[in-house]
């Protein structure tokens, strides 16, 4: 998703039409490409097992953009329970979804741009109606993404990530 809102580099100097503001991950940060041909696992846009031992689904970290009706979002995967995948599963494509508890998990995606790791931070996954991706919650912590999640961020900040990702260190 992007917006009409450009932004100069800092890094290149270049005038970047769009700015983005979500990025997302292709697959847990745990998936080998040589799952792909063990018969106990599979890759999905939504859904990942490793091995028939690990579990995970993809979801949005949310965050707000002060000042503005616009949302930045993450797109991670997080572990969970082998009941609570199952769960998940049995009513991925069933209407009034929304209604399920949160699922405990454990964030399964590096987001390099923290100083702090955030592999295997908590988070509580939150059902919504069938074709929207879960809502991610973080634990309440003094992390600087959980942070972020509760009090939002700037477009300074957004436009921060952006030269971020498109120039890794």
């Amino acid at each position: 998703m992007a917006n009409d809102r450009g932004f100069t580099c800092s890094c290149c100097g270049n005038h970047h039409p769009e700015l983005p503001m979500s990025y997302s991950t292709m697959a847990p940060d745990v998936w080998d490409q040589g799952f792909e041909s063990d018969p106990d696992s599979t890759l999905s846009s939504d859904q990942c097992v490793i091995k028939g031992q690990h579990f995970f689904i993809r979801g949005l970290i949310e965050i707000p953009v002060i000042g503005s009706q616009d949302v930045f979002s993450w797109g991670v995967w997080i572990s969970l329970s082998r009941d609570n995948f199952a769960r998940a599963l049995e009513v991925w494509t069933t209407e009034g979804r929304e209604a399920e508890k949160p699922y405990f998990g454990w964030l399964s995606t590096e987001l390099a741009l923290y100083s702090e790791g955030t592999t295997d931070l908590k988070t509580n996954a939150h059902t919504r109606p069938v074709g929207r991706r879960p809502f991610i919650e973080l634990e309440p912590t003094d992390h600087p993404l959980a942070v972020e999640q509760r009090t939002g961020i700037t477009l300074d900040r957004v436009r921060e990530i952006a030269t971020a990702v498109l120039h890794p260190a």
